[in-house]
């Protein structure tokens, strides 16, 4: 329960957090694109099972390969695609705290 908790909580907390913090004046806009950052996990339809509690999904989903991440992280250095990169990386990090809480 915790595990999931904490997950959940970098998935959906975070990017609300970062958001309000750090873009008082865009907050709304920044918190949607963060929370966008999801949509990545579009990738676990592909997988059979479909959903397997014990599996780590870093390393395993193609949109979770350590490819995709390096580009994930390459997003943050350019201004245009910095907030699509940071809600990424965000969802990395949940993902890959998930795998270590496993």
């Amino acid at each position: 329960m915790t595990r999931h908790l904490i997950h959940y909580g970098i998935h959906f907390l975070v990017p609300i957090l970062i958001g309000l913090w750090f873009f008082k004046g865009d907050s709304f806009r920044v918190i949607l694109i963060l929370l966008a950052g999801i949509l990545i996990d579009i990738d676990h339809l592909w997988a059979i099972p479909l959903y397997d509690p014990d599996r780590c999904s870093v390393g395993f989903h193609i949109f979770h390969t350590y490819w995709a991440i390096i580009l994930y992280i390459l997003l943050l250095f350019f201004k245009p695609t910095r907030l699509i990169g940071l809600a990424l990386v965000i969802h990395i990090i949940a993902d890959s705290v998930d795998c270590l809480l496993m």
